[in-house]
């Protein structure tokens, strides 16, 4: 087991006229190696959440555990926990600092205690595995184009080599390849090293195709938590909290409503045209 969360509930301003209960009762557990989805509307709580996991805010009451030990106990070493849980925020710019690209890398390694020489063998071992460009390595990271400055930010992360990875929209403003790009290079590195991936996003169809889990937020609340299929067959529901499901389960919905006897959960475009094929071939 990675990530246990038991009753944790958290409250912006407790005590006064903005109070506002931003998580309610959420109980939760990550093992190792699984790759999450969270997906939820706008204020929904996905991003209190992931901020959690890794210390940056405390819960108001509750416990999070991490690898089996409490993180709120006394003397718990939060330093080491967010190297081992790394988070890459949705605005990359508010993680890059360094004069140029190379030496932002390398902040998170040197602070491990790392020499120079290792910091700077894991900064471009993590800039190769982001596929960043290296003519741009002593450029400043705020010269960056912004699918530039995510790559830069993941790979500051990755540079730490932690075990858990948490993305906050990765892709958000990106162009179709650019996104396509981060996120395979996301999957490969879940598949490779075992690393559990927790992304948070509102593209239905990233979701759909990557992860292994989704859990949907709502008002604070954990309101659906299981395999994509599962929770995409809750399609109607979703609507109502304002989300929804990938197109391709709108359309296998709608091929079924026509006549064709195909499976109405298929949840990414191959599997929906697998299933089109089948049904013609019977």
């Amino acid at each position: 087991m990675s990530i246990k969360l038991e009753h944790i509930n958290y409250i912006y301003n407790p005590g006064d006229a903005y109070e506002r209960h931003a998580l309610k009762d959420i109980n939760l557990e990550i093992p190792q190696g699984q790759f999450v989805g969270i997906i939820g509307h706008t204020g929904s709580g996905k991003s209190t959440l992931i901020q959690h996991l890794n210390g940056l805010i405390k819960a108001t009451s509750g416990q999070l555990y991490y690898e089996g030990k409490n993180i709120y106990e006394a003397g718990y070493n939060m330093r080491t926990l967010r190297t081992q849980v790394g988070l890459v925020f949705q605005y990359p710019e508010h993680q890059l600092f360094e004069v140029d690209v190379l030496t932002d890398v390398c902040f998170g390694p040197k602070n491990q205690g790392l020499s120079e020489e290792d910091c700077m063998k894991r900064a471009k071992e993590a800039l190769e595995l982001v596929q960043f460009p290296e003519k741009y390595y002593r450029q400043s990271p705020f010269e960056l184009s912004g699918g530039q400055k995510r790559r830069v930010a993941i790979a500051g992360v990755l540079a730490m080599k932690p075990k858990v990875l948490v993305l906050d929209e990765p892709t958000a403003g990106l162009d179709p390849q650019g996104r396509d790009d981060i996120l395979d290079q996301i999957a490969r590195l879940h598949k490779e090293t075992d690393m559990t991936v927790i992304l948070v996003s509102h593209s239905m169809e990233d979701i759909a195709r990557y992860v292994d889990r989704i859990i949907v937020m709502n008002h604070g609340e954990k309101m659906f938590d299981g395999e994509p299929k599962a929770v995409f067959a809750h399609y109607k529901e979703l609507e109502q909290i304002g989300l929804a499901a990938p197109q391709v389960t709108y359309i296998m919905h709608d091929l079924k409503e026509r006549g064709l006897d195909v499976r109405t959960d298929a949840t990414t475009v191959e599997e929906a045209a697998d299933e089109i094929m089948r049904c013609y071939h019977d």
